[in-house]
């Protein structure tokens, strides 16, 4: 692995670069809970080699997102479900968008004489 290999996996919030203890750290919540979130399938923990979890920035993010709703009484497994569907509906409002842009870009271009 080169420099230029390890300086885009900093960039990449899909690379699992953050150890249970560590997330549970930078959430300010246990490790438990980590793995209460993982047994409701809200996230899926990548695995090292030696069978430890390992967290990616999105997936504390979406971690930090279900602990901010538990924290203010939500039970676990309703707060997973509020956030999977939060993020469904992120992700669909951006194909809108993407698609919105298109139509609005192929109306834009000029139509060639027939």
């Amino acid at each position: 692995m080169t420099a230029d290999d390890s300086y885009g996996r900093l960039n990449d919030d899909d690379f699992p670069a953050y150890t249970m203890g560590r997330a549970a750290d930078m959430l300010g919540t246990t490790q438990s809970f980590l793995r209460a979130i993982g047994e409701a399938r809200l996230i899926t923990p990548l695995r090292s080699a030696g069978g430890h979890r390992r967290y990616s920035r999105y997936q504390l993010r979406i971690a930090a997102r279900a602990r901010e709703l538990v924290d203010h009484g939500m039970p676990i497994e309703a707060a997973c479900r509020i956030v999977i569907l939060e993020d469904q509906l992120q992700e669909a409002q951006r194909i809108n968008a993407e698609h919105q842009r298109a139509a609005a870009a192929a109306t834009a271009r000029p139509r060639a004489a027939a």
